[in-house]
């Protein structure tokens, strides 16, 4: 058998002399099986994360606002709130060291394209608001979602957090407004997650430390307050399955299996049916919320985890001047624990938003 090497005469071998002619052959094809390799890893890291240069140190997450809850409208109706956000979000966000700036319902798209430029992330915050009302929670949310779709599919890395509703909301939207949730019992339940087999390949807990995970497979540490869930089998019913990649399930109080986190295959949003935020902040009597030390580590856990996503952005507002009127720290918590009623230590009410684009901004300038 011979074969012709370039700038040399064919190397004639026998046949017979396999291990010569192995050799050969090893060392014409390996540098080919290097290059595709490492040709595969960039691919995969093209369609998924943005190179970035350097860290964004300053990360600003926006929160989404919501109408007013039946609770708290029952509470504070008549003094004609726009809307509201539990203040327990933003101290979850600050405590790894990100600002927030709150998000307005019931804005054009406009106002959310521009605000999406200048902020680094988003949380859906989790509550109880109806996905079919006009200028609500949902159809923000729909805006937002969308907007950040065509960010990420241009290599802007933009990440988006759902929490509880947060998380059906963003099942909803990538099954375009098709209902897929089912009637379900986890209202003031207390969890361990149940993982996936391959849940250490996620993108949430590929970098877990080993006691990290060994707290969420056995501790009650995750905090359930939700009438609906979202099954494997709804999410294959709107097709889904092929989108999102389950990463962990649990158990309802009658059974009822559903999907407790996951996260998107190819873009950089995440989502859990639990509620993290509430284990720091939240100190309601009646409901069931663990505090415990390894309860407090794992809610850092998700907040340390979002907020890294967010600082591989590097949006940033054109001016400090324009940064410092939009920041949360504009508006004061209320505080609402000792009503009755409330599922909330602290929330920021709000009355002032952008009634249109002329009046609330241009290029250069939001004011929220």
């Amino acid at each position: 058998m011979c074969i012709p090497m370039r700038k040399y005469r064919a190397v004639c071998l026998s046949v017979h002399n396999t291990s010569t002619m192995a050799f050969i052959l090893a060392t014409i094809t390996a540098p080919m099986v290097i290059l595709l390799f490492y040709f595969t890893i960039y691919v995969e890291s093209f369609v998924l994360v943005q190179s970035v240069a350097q860290e964004n140190d300053r990360p600003i997450i926006g929160i989404l606002s919501q109408e007013l809850s039946h609770r708290l409208n029952g509470i504070y109706g008549d003094q004609q709130f726009d809307s509201y956000l539990a203040a327990s979000y933003v101290k979850y966000v600050e405590s790894s060291g990100a600002r927030v700036v709150p998000i307005w319902i019931g804005q054009p798209e406009e106002y959310y394209k521009s605000l999406l430029t200048r902020i680094n992330g988003v949380i859906f915050p989790g509550g109880s608001s109806w996905f079919d009302r006009s200028g609500g929670y949902a159809e923000a949310g729909e805006k937002i979602y969308r907007i950040a779709l065509e960010m990420n599919d241009h290599g802007d890395y933009f990440p988006i957090w759902g929490t509880c509703l947060g998380f059906e909301l963003m099942t909803y939207l990538a099954a375009n407004g098709v209902e897929h949730r089912v009637n379900c019992s986890s209202s003031n339940q207390i969890l361990p997650l149940i993982f996936k087999p391959d849940f250490m390949q996620s993108r949430m807990f590929k970098s877990a430390q080993r006691d990290i995970i060994d707290i969420l497979k056995q501790e009650n540490v995750t905090a359930n307050f939700h009438h609906f869930c979202v099954t494997e089998a709804g999410l294959a019913r709107v097709n889904l399955t092929d989108s999102f990649k389950v990463i962990s399930i649990n158990r309802d109080k009658d059974g009822l299996e559903f999907v407790s986190s996951l996260e998107h295959v190819s873009y950089p949003f995440y989502a859990v049916q639990f509620h993290p935020e509430k284990n720091n902040y939240e100190w309601i009597p009646r409901l069931n919320i663990p505090h415990g030390r390894n309860s407090i580590r794992i809610s850092q856990y998700f907040a340390d985890f979002f907020v890294s996503e967010a600082r591989k952005n590097q949006h940033r507002f054109r001016s400090f001047e324009e940064e410092s009127k939009n920041l949360i720290y504009n508006y004061s918590p209320t505080y609402t624990g000792y009503q009755p009623k409330s599922s909330f230590e602290q929330v920021y009410l709000f009355k002032q938003k952008p009634n249109s684009i002329d009046e609330t901004y241009s290029s250069n300038q939001i004011l929220l």
